[in-house]
């Protein structure tokens, strides 16, 4: 226990994963109290095809939320022990359906005093207890269906890296880098147009000059990221040449850029954002949505690779 006190909950799967081998083991040794001849994995399985229904190997899977070949392994074992037999559906020959034997209907027969016995127990552990664990469990399920463990980690990781991560204007040493950034997207997917030329070779006059703003996201003072704000109407800007860098993605960075460039326009007294882009940029797509863009109809592009125009109303 000394190891679960030192890793505190990181370590939640692991001591949940103790738990339950624990009372498979003990489970265990409750079914031979009852000479009933199964195993505590099968149960699932068992209890299901106890209706007296057959199921296909899919059905059983579905409605016990466990994976088919885990399923799989389970009927095969309990073939070999004779607790269920292959079924003869008479409408759809193309599936393998399963039923319990004769043995596996005289197993669940006998089993029903210990299902009381075992529901009776269980409540009686709860009500020793300060928290009810299957209410927990289920809660857990449903958090963790709804916003999976891994994507909660992940935005822990982008808020983490996030705080080191610095939104500055621009500054003539950083042209460059505004130039090398969007040209390394723009080239992966597309090629380069006249308009790209004349913002990223002639970011000062063509968009500073303008009452446009350039801002960067620095990481350990390296700009690893880019968008500028270019004006194009009374209180209306867009939000264009967004860019970060390949070893910078996947750390929010177009979030905290994108919610910088909002600010700052609305700082500068615009009522509206818009922007350009091309379904084909998922990431970039999703990351708009976020910020609250929708899309929108508007006058044709100067660029060929356009082929969607969102705006934000501010």
């Amino acid at each position: 226990m000394d190891f679960y006190r030192k890793t505190g909950k990181m370590a939640l799967g692991s001591r949940l994963r103790r738990l339950s081998e624990l009372l498979t083991d003990q489970a265990a040794e409750v079914y031979s109290l009852y000479r009933v001849n199964i195993q505590p994995k099968w149960f699932p399985v068992f209890y299901v095809l106890s209706s007296g229904d057959e199921k296909t190997i899919s059905q059983i899977a579905r409605e016990i939320g466990q994976s088919h070949p885990s399923v799989s392994v389970i009927v095969k074992e309990m073939k070999k022990h004779g607790v269920l037999t292959k079924g003869d559906n008479q409408t759809d020959k193309r599936e393998n359906y399963v039923k319990l034997t004769e043995k596996g209907f005289e197993i669940n027969g006998r089993i029903q005093a210990q299902y009381t016995d075992v529901e009776s127990a269980i409540e009686k552990a709860i009500a020793e207890t300060q928290s009810d664990l299957w209410k927990a469990i289920e809660e857990w399920e449903f958090i963790l269906n709804k916003k999976s463990l891994l994507k909660r980690v992940g935005d822990e990781k982008k808020l983490r890296e996030g705080k080191h991560v610095t939104i500055v204007d621009y500054e003539p040493g950083y042209k460059q880098a505004f130039k090398e950034l969007n040209e390394q997207w723009i080239t992966r997917y597309f090629k380069m147009e006249a308009s790209d030329y004349k913002y990223l070779d002639y970011p000062e006059e063509n968009i500073l000059d303008q009452n446009g703003v350039i801002l960067f996201a620095l990481a350990g003072g390296k700009p690893v990221g880019t968008c500028a704000l270019v004006e194009t109407g009374e209180q209306v800007f867009e939000l264009a040449k967004m860019a970060v860098a390949d070893e910078a993605k996947g750390k929010g960075i177009g979030y905290l850029l994108g919610q910088a460039a909002v600010e700052r326009a609305r700082a500068l007294g615009a009522k509206k954002l818009f922007l350009e882009s091309n379904t084909r940029l998922d990431p970039a797509i999703s990351l708009y949505q976020k910020l609250g863009f929708r899309r929108i109809f508007g006058q044709p592009s100067p660029y060929e690779r356009s082929n969607i125009q969102m705006e934000l109303i501010l």
